[in-house]
């Protein structure tokens, strides 16, 4: 039952860090590569680029809540809630995505 989590692709969850522009303030990000590949995906499907969605989910989370106190972790989450939803179809998990291949990699502007 345990190889099916215990065989997970080392590169999956190898720590890869960028930067990004909220409300006009640079920031960088650290969160681990599979969450960057749901990422993307979810941002592909919203028809923007990473950097841009993570701006608007910013910006969204503030206007309702006022303040995010671990916008990391609320990135962790959002996949996770992502990856529940019945008409989501993720891409494979696999380390061929690259991060490093992801056209989303610049700076929102």
């Amino acid at each position: 039952m345990c190889n099916i989590y215990s065989g997970t692709d080392p590169d999956l969850y190898e720590t890869v860090t960028r930067s990004v522009r909220i409300n006009g303030v640079v920031t960088s990000l650290r969160l681990e590569q599979r969450f960057w590949q749901i990422l993307d995906e979810i941002s592909l499907k919203e028809g923007c680029s990473t950097p841009q969605f993570l701006g608007i989910l910013h910006d969204e989370v503030v206007a309702q809540r006022g303040t995010i106190p671990n916008f990391a972790s609320l990135l962790r989450v959002v996949c996770t809630v992502y990856l529940q939803q019945p008409d989501t179809s993720p891409l494979p998990v696999t380390s061929s995505a690259k991060i490093a291949d992801s056209p989303n990699r610049a700076i929102a502007g």
